[in-house]
């Protein structure tokens, strides 16, 4: 709906499913999609062969499938109504795309979107009464969270298990990984950092990155490398024998994951807006370089920044003690700023 559209995705940008499908790929999401309802904004005009699942952000409820009472389940355009837990179907969507594969001599690229863990908190009832019967003193919100999360990695498993039985697992490279830090108000954790979902602490921007890269990744190791999700952009080209455009703020992790390099290069920018009441529109940043972080947590409160180095759960605020660490990180910040603000985030109105 316009009135509550705060972004847009260019029609113009190739995706990472564009280019792979350029490199002679098969594409398909199944899951979440969250960048358009409608043409050209729709998965298959994206980039994707194939399309199973949500158009829209968060569902009312995981068995119902709806959005504000409207259905958003898919098959490529066309609209379904499936039954079942909604973690439950994209997993047995993905084991079925996954088996369709078996002897394909043609690559292929899985996007698997899924809406779990994000609120409502809604695990089966049996995975529930699970967790308590396992833990009867853990408060009831938190036993929520732990079912769904739960019953969320053991159908990643059956994925997984697929992958297997399809006789692929050792020659794809499989990447999990989510989109922000835990929801505070909602019993999920984010400990030892600091704040949650919507927040620039480290608790609202840090979340699992795993890698399973047979024959490159052993298993088990791990990295200090800081880099973003976008990272998987470049990343997952490089591995195709694609060359991405020049200009990109990602930066492939090939070399990382194959142990020749140990840190990410540049500095890591976060921008935050939303159209609902608790941020009128306005954004807010963040931006990380060094070890430092000079961050806004909402539109209305002031700078913060903090020393990660030392100081990674952020309990102290070095604003007024390091200026000059504050004017350089100050800098950075305007010139992320200065180059976001020509970008456009809206679509230009019809005629223009």
């Amino acid at each position: 709906d316009p009135d509550s559209s705060w972004g847009y995705l260019d029609p113009s940008l190739p995706t990472l499913a564009d280019k792979l499908k350029e490199a002679g790929y098969k594409t398909a999401l199944i899951g979440k999609w969250h960048l358009g309802l409608e043409s050209p904004n729709i998965p298959n005009e994206r980039g994707f062969d194939h399309f199973h699942g949500f158009l829209g952000d968060m569902m009312d409820s995981y068995m119902s499938h709806r959005r504000n009472g409207k259905n958003f389940m898919r098959l490529n355009s066309e609209t379904i109504d499936p039954k079942g837990h909604a973690t439950e179907l994209f997993s047995e969507w993905a084991c079925d795309y996954l088996r369709e594969q078996k002897g394909s001599q043609k690559p292929f690229f899985l996007y698997l979107a899924y809406n779990a863990p994000h609120f409502p908190i809604e695990p089966p009832k049996e995975w529930f009464e699970k967790t308590k019967k396992r833990s009867p003193g853990l408060d009831p919100k938190r036993a929520k969270n732990v079912a769904f999360v739960e019953h969320l990695d053991h159908y990643i498993g059956t994925v997984l298990s697929a992958l297997k039985e399809s006789g692929l697992a050792e020659n794809t490279v499989v990447v999990f990984t989510s989109d922000n830090g835990g929801s505070i108000p909602h019993a999920q954790n984010n400990e030892p950092w600091r704040g949650g979902k919507q927040d620039h602490y480290d608790g609202g921007l840090k979340v699992p990155f795993s890698v399973r890269w047979p024959g490159k990744v052993k298993a088990g190791t791990s990295s200090d490398c800081e880099g973003l999700v976008f990272d998987v952009f470049p990343t997952f080209l490089e591995l195709a024998g694609v060359a991405p455009a020049p200009g990109l703020d990602a930066v492939s992790l090939v070399s990382i994951l194959e142990g020749k390099e140990t840190e990410r290069p540049g500095d890591l920018y976060f921008v935050r807006r939303e159209g609902g009441p608790t941020y009128m529109g306005k954004s807010y940043e963040a931006v990380i370089k060094d070890g430092w972080k000079l961050m806004q947590n909402d539109p209305f409160s002031p700078l913060e920044l903090y020393h990660l180095s030392v100081d990674p759960k952020e309990e102290v605020n070095l604003i007024g003690k390091e200026k000059a660490k504050f004017e350089e990180l100050s800098a950075l910040l305007r010139k992320h700023i200065s180059r976001g603000g020509a970008t456009p985030w809206q679509p230009a109105p019809s005629g223009n």
